[in-house]
């Protein structure tokens, strides 16, 4: 199916592009027959996903491929917990397509809009040193490369592409299946409490090793950090879930409602941010509850916000957060959005933010009406200073002569994008930016 190419904008609104046409094919096939068409008028192609990606990683000005109808579930294997999914397919639809083989992603971010193949293909994560990101779930594809070609990677076919196509950035080709291995469904116990953020600092390795999956917000201009501490549970395990008034009140009047008007208020008044900051501290936290994991990692948020991530040496974390701290403070500057602080298992997809380093990941945000430019740039320095690797669909300033520096296969991955797209079929500015031409 083909139509004219309308304006496109991702979720944060800082990219948009008018596709010279959109195509939504419904199977393999289908894909490989656009990725034919567009060589043979000259023409770039990309896929795109939900959208939720702040970088202009899946932007298309020639054919954009909208992959909602490639989803769903295509095989499923109970007894190797393996499920392989249409590229297309929402993270937010998983749990209901995997309960009848009670199966669940063992690991999740706190946003589930993104589509599977877009998740992993920029580096997605959660948080919890025993796990890695989205990527490292995937033990086989089906892309199409540049040439039409419908290859299949996996642990027995093509098994040397796995470290690349895992997480490729949309430049190898387009995924169009994807097998992930999972895990039983399990019940989280969540605790979230506030606690001082010089204590939670101190003890970051501690707190990040003892437990299944350990992250903080601190709200800039505060002396605390909201902490979030969830434990695995078995699937069958007493589940005490939160009631519905009280979800709606902490995560829809508070989180959202309130906080957005808040954040437009800051917008024209910036000195209204660190009292409503110091307020938010008193309000939030002191929660405990259980439940299936999705609804423990994934939080609704509606309010539009731009965002910065770098992955740093998890030890580096402590030392990272009280120079964003100082720099704020030092600016001057009104922070209304939280740093939100996380860690992953060290792992050895080539362009994971993980490769070779249990790692720590430091979040910061800006309300989509204010410019972030001087407060990344300023951010995005600390972060350099500690080997930090941006995240790909997060925003940064770092092009492919920087960041080989902190990939030790930066150009294995590019041996493998010139076998699959000699042509760069794949291609537009931002990953000729981070990748090279």
């Amino acid at each position: 199916m083909t139509a004219t190419g309308a304006t496109w904008r991702n979720w944060g609104r800082t990219e948009s592009v008018r596709p010279l046409r959109v195509e939504r094919p419904a199977t393999a096939d289908a894909v490989q027959r656009a990725v034919v068409s567009a060589a043979a008028s000259g023409l770039r192609i990309k896929p795109v996903g939900s959208g939720h990606s702040f970088t202009g990683i899946a932007v298309a000005p020639g054919v954009q491929l909208d992959m909602t109808a490639l989803s769903g579930v295509i095989d499923a294997d109970i007894g190797t917990a393996r499920v392989t999914l249409g590229a297309g397919t929402r993270l937010h639809e998983l749990p209901a397509l995997l309960a009848p083989y009670g199966l669940a992603l063992a690991n999740m971010g706190d946003i589930d809009r993104q589509t599977i193949s877009g998740a992993t293909s920029t580096g997605t994560h959660g948080t919890g040193l025993g796990f890695g990101g989205l990527a490292t779930q995937v033990v086989g594809a089906r892309i199409v490369s540049g040439t039409g070609e419908l290859i299949t990677v996996s642990e027995t076919e093509r098994p040397e592409l796995l470290p690349a196509v895992r997480l490729g950035l949309g430049a190898l080709g387009v995924l169009v299946e994807v097998t992930l291995q999972l895990v039983p469904r399990y019940v989280l116990h969540a605790v979230e409490k506030p606690a001082p953020l010089g204590e939670v600092l101190d003890g970051w390795l501690d707190r990040v090793r003892s437990a299944d999956h350990f992250e903080f917000y601190w709200f800039p201009h505060t002396e605390a950090a909201l902490t979030k501490t969830n434990t695995r549970l078995p699937g069958d395990a007493p589940r005490h879930p939160l009631g519905r008034l009280s979800r709606w009140v902490d995560d829809e009047l508070l989180a959202n409602g309130l906080y957005r008007g808040v954040c437009a208020l800051g917008t024209a008044t910036p000195g209204v941010i660190p009292g409503f900051a110091r307020q938010v501290e008193k309000l939030t936290g002191d929660r405990d509850f259980a439940d299936f994991s999705p609804k423990v990692f994934v939080t609704n948020r509606t309010v539009r916000f731009r965002e910065m991530e770098y992955a740093v040496p998890l030890e580096a974390v402590p030392d990272a957060v009280r120079e964003v701290r100082a720099l704020i403070e030092r600016k001057g500057w009104r922070i209304s959005f939280p740093i939100e602080v996380r860690a992953a298992a060290s792992d050895d997809n080539w362009l994971s933010t993980a490769h070779g380093r249990a790692t720590g990941y430091i979040a910061v945000h800006r309300y989509f009406r204010e410019d972030p430019a001087e407060y990344f740039a300023a951010v995005e320095a600390i972060m350099r200073g500690f080997g930090g690797r941006p995240h790909w669909g997060k925003m940064h300033s770092r092009d492919a002569e920087s960041l080989r520096e902190v990939y030790p296969h930066f150009d294995d991955f590019l041996r493998v994008r010139d076998e699959l797209d000699p042509e760069r079929r794949f291609g537009n500015p931002y990953l000729e930016r981070v990748l090279g031409p």
